[in-house]
């Protein structure tokens, strides 16, 4: 079995885009997600069906914010309340936890361990341990600035562990 793979911006791209129903752009460089900001970000764990911690994703509180709402069709304004107070109402929360879902797609490849969505953390929120020391690591890891069209500008770092 070989081991789990880094999607590609691509990968990520195409994926939201899908999931969202509207173009977004993806440029590599961008900075790691830090927890630890201001305003904090979602920290998705993905788990083999070993349950060993394979790959982190870690979205700030503006990607997951305009993310959220764009999959839902509510308004930008929506988002942009939340994005200025800083942090997720519980519908924005629940909605980019089912994009966090659906994105453990990116990590199953053919012959590579079989990853599923474990723990969504919410802004702000102590990590685990075994989290904590992975998310501003320097792993395979993809650094990308998104900006969803008609919401807006976000963060998000994808790393395998």
């Amino acid at each position: 079995m070989s081991a789990t793979p880094l999607p590609s911006a691509l990968d990520v791209r195409e994926l939201l885009e899908g999931l969202l129903g509207r173009e977004v752009a993806v440029a590599t460089g961008g900075p790691m997600v830090d927890p630890g900001s201001t305003d904090g970000a979602l920290v998705a764990e993905f788990v083999s069906d070993q349950m060993q911690l394979a790959a982190i994703v870690v979205m700030d509180v503006p990607l997951a914010a305009r993310s959220g709402a764009s999959i839902a069709l509510m308004p930008s304004l929506a988002s942009e309340n939340a994005v200025g107070a800083g942090e997720l109402t519980d519908v924005l929360l629940e909605n980019a936890g089912e994009i966090l879902n659906v994105m453990a797609s990116l990590f199953n490849a053919e012959g590579a361990p079989h990853l599923r969505l474990s723990a969504v953390h919410p802004p702000k929120a102590a990590l685990p341990n075994d989290v904590a020391g992975w998310v501003l690591a320097y792993v395979p890891r993809l650094d990308l600035e998104c900006d969803v069209s008609g919401y807006g500008p976000g963060n998000l770092s994808v790393l395998v562990v």
